[in-house]
């Protein structure tokens, strides 16, 4: 097979790329497990020179190339679709082949020579597939997650600034869509701040258990192919080359088997996916309007909303959030589905599982931004609107109950019409006789 002649990736690489590729979505276009992967790779090289597999000048070489990627360089010839079949395969082996072309390189070899530095007797020595692309999403999800962590944190900080600041202003509230009794608007945004804040421990918990990982035991969990000086010092090593602290599962039979943690993981993702959905979704109803609508608080206004309507600004920020935490959700699906599907030994759908976490990761990262800067942070309140909406029938109506009674209100209502109800308490209130 002809390849490229400056590419650092090599037949096995190219293989996948004409057989199993379909989505589009390259491993190049995602760092964070590229980065992971070099991480893994330098972590096991590492426990091998330790353990006596690699003479000093290969490993040295294997080194100084996994360093290159974990600095970002050479990205570009990453190029495997990241969903394919065979369990990874393809991921494992471009990675090994563009290590062992800048190993040789160093060593002044020549590009897909492969000598003195082979991609499976060396790069890939006391690993396989399996227990390298298990480690390495997880470090990458970990790894991504940072940022989606910090855009959170601002996000609830944001939300309860704005609970604070509506604290003075009352409106009404709504049950069944239907209106109901009056509400600080403020209490209404301490809401979605508790809520947001929930779902971000939650989710942060489940990020940091994906640390436990198999590194070590190698295909389905027994360790065959790796020395036993390799297995007991791998994870220090990998400790020390990520600064994470990361750990043996318990059952690395388990490990090969079952991709519940990232399912879980995946869960609580779609759970906050599903919460900001709710809270983008009441920001449209109540900037609504704003002369037919709810009204009661203003959005920032970010660009045109229509071709047609001159003057017409749309919600399109929290519209922009609602479809992003809509494919979050599809991603989940996906990840429910790879983890339904395991077989005996291996799951073969990890891959796929992890790569549409951190679509979904990246995603929310991105909107959770705009979300907080570009609407939450200067939305408004329409003071006079919620006044005259807490000053309506239901709101007045609810406040005489606590005076006279349910039932002595249902008879009130029954006999009399909202506007002479309205006009009676306006003029005074309900007088004894009425009450009776």
């Amino acid at each position: 097979m002809d390849i490229p002649k400056d590419a650092l990736y090599g037949i096995q690489t190219m293989r996948t790329v004409q057989n199993l590729s379909f989505s589009g979505q390259l491993l190049k276009n995602y760092p964070e497990y590229i980065v992971s992967l070099a991480m893994v790779k330098k972590a096991a090289t590492l426990a091998n020179q330790e353990a006596g597999i690699l003479a000093p000048s290969i490993g040295t070489a294997i080194l100084n190339a996994c360093d290159q990627i974990i600095q970002g360089n050479y990205h570009d010839h990453f190029i495997v679709d990241i969903f394919h079949g065979g369990g990874g395969i393809g991921t494992n082996m471009n990675v090994n082949e563009v290590l062992a072309n800048l190993a040789n390189e160093s060593l002044e070899g020549t590009l897909g020579v492969y000598t003195p530095v082979h991609p499976v007797e060396h790069v890939n020595a006391s690993q396989s597939t399996s227990d390298v692309c298990h480690t390495s999403i997880r470090l990458a999800i970990v790894r991504c997650f940072e940022r989606l962590d910090h855009m959170l944190t601002k996000m609830h900080a944001t939300i309860e600034k704005k609970s604070q600041e509506f604290m003075s202003v009352t409106t009404i509230s709504r049950t069944c869509l239907q209106d109901a009794m009056r509400i600080r608007l403020g209490d209404a945004f301490s809401g979605y701040a508790s809520v947001l804040k929930r779902r971000h421990i939650s989710l942060r918990e489940s990020v940091m258990s994906l640390l436990t990982i198999n590194l070590g035991a190698t295909v389905i969990g027994n360790g065959v192919g790796a020395s036993e000086k390799y297995k007991e010092v791998v994870i220090e090593k990998l400790r020390d080359v990520s600064n994470m602290d990361v750990s043996k599962r318990d059952n690395l039979f388990d490990a090969a088997q079952n991709i519940d943690d990232l399912g879980h993981m995946s869960k609580e993702l779609s759970l906050l996916a599903t919460s900001l959905i709710k809270v983008a979704k009441d920001l449209r109803l109540l900037s609504s309007g704003p002369e037919a609508g709810f009204s009661e608080i203003t959005l920032p206004s970010v660009q045109a909303g229509s071709s047609f309507f001159p003057g017409k600004v749309n919600p399109v920020i929290p519209e922009t959030m609602i479809q992003s935490c809509f494919q979050v959700l599809g991603c989940d699906r996906i990840v429910q589905a790879a983890l339904e599907h395991g077989e005996l030994d291996l799951n073969i759908f990890e891959g796929m599982a992890g790569a549409n976490i951190l679509n979904g990761l990246y995603m929310l990262t991105n909107t959770s931004h705009s979300f907080t800067e570009l609407c939450l942070k200067d939305i408004a309140p329409n003071e006079e609107r919620c006044t005259e909406l807490s000053n309506t029938f239901i709101p007045v109506i609810v406040e005489l109950k606590e005076q006279m009674g349910y039932s002595a209100v249902s008879k009130l209502i029954k006999e009399h019409d909202r506007e002479s109800i309205k006009n009676l308490l306006n003029n005074g209130g309900i007088d004894h006789d009425t009450r009776n």
